[in-house]
């Protein structure tokens, strides 16, 4: 019976989730009982309901170092216009005194506050290592009380080198001084350096457990990428631990929960080591020199009992340690593995390691920090869509979608015989693979053991593909005189951060469709330990695209872990002059604007002002004001006369030669545009943080730029910035550079521009975000859907008619560039922005204000588009049928939002079938530009528009 009533409790709450409501109608015999139960049920389903409680943007983060952690949460409630008033936060490190509503570590009592995101932990000092529970209760602006929330927990992590309690670094060799090639220390090398024969290594050790555990933990740091197991199988579900850094100043270690892996009597724990950018072997392609020194581990066991003792197992010189079957290992050139010399049993207690050596203790990074951002995994698979074989001797497998990640074979062959596997994105005309844009030679090296079926994918390197080149090996049911190696199976596996999905969009323009899907894989196949620009030629972490595609990437993933990660890979990037540099991590030195470009180094300061508005995070503010403002002012000293003239520009613009560098517009636009821009935000987070003198300083100094550049770039009597491109103008406006009383005028030219053209983009990876923000900005979303709906010019529909399955380098989907890439994919932000019509207000953070402006332009007659926010899922559906438009739209507890629906003043209006007119629950505010805006609260929505009004241009 207590099922019954906790589903009728679900169907009154939450009607949209109408589960089991036909079987509760069914058991008429309890209709009476039901009927009471009914009632009381209605009034319960008043009060607001607790969800999804996270702590540092996760819902059980393992490794947390911060000493205050934030804590978040949403709410839901069937009721309209809801609120939270208040929230009490419960912390125990025991799960008995949480479910007696004790919270022994911090117990905030009641906190009169609407604030449910970012909520600071200000209880009792957290110790290194320990577990801690959780749970909240919240009030709304009825002071309605909800329930606890279900509990949670999070587990502290490791905050210095006394809290690794003596574990040591430990290696099968150590890399000679004359061999390292440090950036910045050891210079970019010479053609002698980086010729080490490394050893890619196993590592283990047993120990008996000789009580009950209560709870077993693993902190491990493995460089250049590691596997963990314990007892015979792999510990976690992780690829490429532990993400990348600049490992001269600091190193990743990973926090995994093995109390189910451990058991009572002896265990054995084993550690394989891949190079990836910790050592770049010199073999086969690879786009850098860098080596930091051979692979290296550093491990803690913590045991706690259940009699409330500890117990550490660490690496040391006790550990054993031999060659593993990885026998090459690089994180651009391949990888290779030798089957015949797997040694089974190798990380099962009593393995015979007699003939193993000593593990060597060696240095390591001078700093380990937990790995915070979600880490990479396997997360979709790929069949076979066809298989061709374009020489004797040679298959080419072909997967349909070109996506980041590895491949998964299994194979029957003779013992010792080899196999290549050579991945690539594209084909030539006689049916082989190309690598010639992305860097060759790249393979994989696959040696059999002989023994039945065998399974096999790599483990320290991923790559960018769509084909599988496959030398020494036949499929299953083909002629076979050689006797060669059978492939029985063979699938691509995507890999790519774990970051959680947020959002997702359809409408009724199948192009349109299509384009979100090309600019979704090359976002997923670049979402890795950085935000890559494409995961084969460099996989390096090119800044610019953080802040231009990080407003597209954070409608579809929760990029706040990440995004901090890449804030703090800045931080120590920086050099000691204020630059940073266009990549982060740097490991390598670029020449010219490939080190030094505004717009890319400006992230430094655009990226940390976006996670604050995205998410809140107002700590990452404080954390990164000293490089903000270093950054500035290595920009001043470079001005000259407050204009800067240097770098990359408006990267693969579209003009008259191949693409590269800016050709269109002067790298003075975008260079200076990009500095006012920083000083701007400058200016507002001095205030934030209580730095008047700062404000007022950044205030004055942005004053002059912007003078300086209306000075040097303005023609008023054309209303045209420098050349008159795309990307000056756009630029111009969205900075707000340009004087309001020429803004018209500079908008009206950008569309002049578009429409000679014929409805043609020209503005690159620069420039092209700009574009679209002023144009929907400034109600003219019919041009975007125009200039983006050929598929005859270069843009997405060019690279979807010439055969691209994610988005290329080049608007022109060139084939001697990358084909996937994801620095272009700036329509995203409109698909949700504006056909979804899912913005945030002025001024508002972590959308607790938000502006529903759908936008019905062209051919779309639907859209239906979904983001959780902060505070919750906000989601639209609308239709338009003939003058009529019906929008249904969900706004999450404690915000709020305004309605911009299309009409005139003339235009029926209802909601839920009922008039607008004199309701309290949906408040018309005023008509402006063929819209009427509506203020709402909380709750969900279904609006009918009669003889709706197309917004005008």
């Amino acid at each position: 019976m207590a099922e019954v009533i906790k589903l009728v409790l679900k169907c009154v709450r939450f009607p949209r989730e109408r589960v089991g409501w036909a079987l509760i109608q069914q058991t008429s015999k309890f209709s009476i009982f039901l009927f009471s139960i009914f009632s009381c049920c209605q009034v319960l389903a008043q009060q607001p309901m607790v969800s999804n409680i996270q702590c540092q943007y996760q819902v059980y983060p393992l490794g947390v170092e911060d000493a205050s952690p934030r804590l978040g949460w949403q709410i839901k409630s069937s009721r309209r216009n809801v609120m939270q008033s208040a929230y009490r936060i419960l912390v125990a490190d025991d799960k008995a005194l949480l479910r007696q509503d004790i919270g022994n570590i911090w117990d905030s009592k009641k906190v009169i506050s609407n604030q449910s995101i970012q909520v600071v932990y200000k209880g009792k000092k957290l110790q290194p290592g320990k577990e801690y529970y959780w749970k909240v209760m919240v009030w709304d602006n009825q002071n309605a009380a909800s329930e606890w929330s279900e509990p949670s927990a999070w587990q502290m992590g490791l905050r210095g080198r006394k809290d690794w309690k003596g574990a040591q670094w430990i290696a099968y060799a150590e890399m000679p001084d004359s061999l390292r090639i440090v950036p910045g220390i050891h210079g970019t090398g010479n053609p002698d350096l980086g010729l080490g024969k490394d050893i890619l290594p196993l590592l283990r050790k047993e120990f008996v457990v000789k009580k009950t555990i209560k709870r077993a933990t693993v902190f491990i740091a493995g460089l250049g990428h590691f596997d963990l197991r314990l007892n015979g199988e792999k510990v976690g579900d992780h690829f490429l631990d532990a993400g990348w850094t600049q490992y001269s100043k600091n190193a990743l270690y990973v926090t995994f929960d093995v109390t189910g892996q451990l058991r009572k009597g002896r265990n054995a724990i084993g550690v394989m080591l891949g190079n990836g950018f910790y050592y770049t072997p010199r073999e086969r392609y690879r786009k850098i020199t860098i080596a930091y020194g051979y692979p290296k581990m550093i491990c803690r066991v913590a045991v706690e009992y259940s009699d409330g003792s500890l117990e550490n197992i660490v690496s040391d010189n006790s550990w054993e340690a031999d060659r593993g079957p990885v026998t090459f290992s690089s994180i651009y050139g391949g990888e290779d593995y030798n089957a015949t010399l797997e040694q089974a049993g190798w990380d099962l207690p009593s393995f015979d390691d007699k003939s193993w050596k000593k593990a060597l203790v060696v240095t390591g990074p001078p700093l380990l920090i937990s790995q915070t951002a979600m880490p990479l995994k396997i997360l979709d698979s790929f069949s076979v869509k066809k298989i061709l074989q374009p020489t004797p001797g040679i298959w080419v497998y072909d997967f349909g979608q070109n996506a980041s990640g590895i491949f998964k074979i299994k194979v029957k062959g003779n013992r010792a015989a080899q196999i290549i596997f050579r991945p690539a994105e594209l084909i030539k005309d006689d049916g082989l693979i190309t690598q010639d844009a992305v860097g060759a030679p790249v393979y994989f090296n696959y040696t059999l053991k002989g023994e039945g079926v065998e399974s096999w994918q790599p483990q320290f390197m991923y790559y960018g593909f769509r084909y599988i080149q496959v030398e020494g090996a036949v499929p299953m049911g083909e002629p076979n005189p050689e006797g060669l190696p059978v492939i029985i199976g063979i699938e691509s596996l995507h890999t790519r951060n774990a970051a959680s999905e947020v959002g997702s969009f359809s409408c009724s323009n199948d192009l349109f469709n299509r384009t979100d899907t090309l600019i979704k894989w090359a976002i997923k196949s670049n979402m890795a330990s950085v935000l890559t620009d494409c995961p084969h030629r460099e996989k390096l972490g090119w800044l610019e695209e953080d802040h231009l595609m990080g407003s597209s990437v954070k409608y579809n993933y929760d990029i706040a872990s990440l995004g901090r990660k890449v804030v703090k890979d800045m931080i120590n990037a920086q050099t000691a002059d204020g630059l940073i540099p266009d990549i982060a991590p740097e490991y390598v030195h670029f020449q010219g604007g490939f080190r030094d470009s505004p717009e890319w180094g400006s992230n430094g300061i655009i990226l940390p002002w976006y996670l604050y508005e995205w998410y809140g995070d107002k700590q990452v503010l404080t954390e990164s004001y000293p490089m903000m403002q270093r950054y500035a002012n290595y920009l001043l000293k470079k001005s000259t006369d407050y204009i800067l003239s240097y770098g990359l520009g408006d990267w693969f613009d579209i003009g008259p030669n191949n693409p590269g560098e800016s050709q269109l517009t002067p790298k003075g636009v975008t260079a200076t545009a990009i500095f006012y821009y920083d000083l701007t935000i400058l200016n507002k987070v001095a205030k934030m943080l209580g730095r008047e003198r700062d404000a007022k300083n950044y205030e004055a100094t942005a004053a002059k730029v912007k003078a300086a550049f209306n000075k040097t770039f303005f023609n008023k009597e054309t209303k045209q910035y420098a050349t008159g491109s795309q990307t000056a103008n756009a630029m111009a406006v969205y900075m707000e550079l340009v004087e309001p009383q020429y803004k018209n005028a500079v908008v009206e030219n950008i569309v002049k521009d578009i429409r000679a053209r014929k409805n043609s983009l020209t503005a690159g990876d620069i420039g092209y975000r700009y574009v679209l923000r002023v144009l929907e900005d400034n109600g003219r979303s019919d041009v975007i859907f125009d200039m983006n709906s050929r598929s005859d010019v270069p843009g997405y529909g060019f690279q979807l008619a010439h055969g691209a399955t994610s988005l290329t380098e080049s608007w022109q989907a060139y084939r001697f560039v990358s084909n996937n890439h994801f620095m272009l994919g700036h329509l995203m932000e409109w698909f949700y922005s504006g056909l979804g019509g899912i913005r945030q207000a002025k001024n508002s953070v972590g959308f607790q204000k938000i502006n529903i402006y759908p936008e019905p332009v062209g051919d779309v007659r639907s859209a239906e588009t979904d983001y959780v926010s902060p505070y919750g899922n906000i989601y639209t559906k609308w239709k338009k049928e003939d003058e009529a438009f019906e929008l249904h739209t969900g706004i999450p507890v404690n915000t709020t939002a305004v309605i911009y629906l299309p009409a005139s003043q003339k235009s029926e209006i209802t909601e839920s079938g009922k008039s607008i007119a004199n309701r309290n629950d949906v408040k018309i505010l005023k008509y402006e530009k063929g819209r009427v805006l509506i203020a709402v609260g909380s709750g969900e929505y279904q609006f009918h528009v009669g003889a709706a009004l197309t917004a005008a241009p």
